[in-house]
């Protein structure tokens, strides 16, 4: 539960910190109202992102969940900057879709790198299946869920 409200607020940290250092870069007030009419459209691509593709079961995975919550957040963001004539020059979708995969992923990775310690495969006697790891929540673990990868992820078994 904290994990994933976490991971929530990591990308719209990311996405809060992009539109300020934008508004720096491009000598323009950085107030709150300012923050917000530029970044509203990150932050329901953010929200939009989570809800599609169910970050909430594994919130620190690079993939797919961070991959496809960065891409849907960008593709959303656009969508609603084209409709409301924000400016989506080719140039700025470049520099927006680099830098944020940069934050989404990068801190994923540094989340992923902080808790590998607590990723641990347990061996069930006899069965020669895992219990799911620490990353998800304990009322998803089933014995065919094993954690087969350094990422937190789980895949079931046949």
């Amino acid at each position: 539960m904290f994990r994933s409200l976490g991971a929530l607020v990591g990308d719209l940290l990311v996405v809060i910190l992009f539109v300020a250092i934008g508004f720096v870069q491009h000598g323009t007030p950085l107030t709150s109202q300012n923050l917000f009419l530029v970044g509203w459209p990150f932050a329901v691509g953010v929200l939009l992102g989570h809800l599609a593709i169910r970050a909430w079961r594994a919130p620190f995975r690079l993939w797919p969940h961070g991959l496809f919550v960065w891409a849907i957040m960008l593709a959303t963001a656009m969508a609603i900057r084209t409709l409301f004539g924000g400016g989506t020059e080719t140039s700025f979708v470049i520099v927006t879709g680099v830098v944020t995969a940069i934050g989404m992923l990068g801190w994923r990775a540094v989340a992923l790198f902080l808790t590998r310690g607590e990723r641990v495969e347990v061996v069930a006697a006899g069965t020669g299946s895992a219990a799911a790891s620490a990353n998800a929540d304990p009322e998803e673990a089933s014995p065919a869920a094993v954690d087969t990868e350094d990422d937190g992820s789980r895949h079931s078994s046949p």
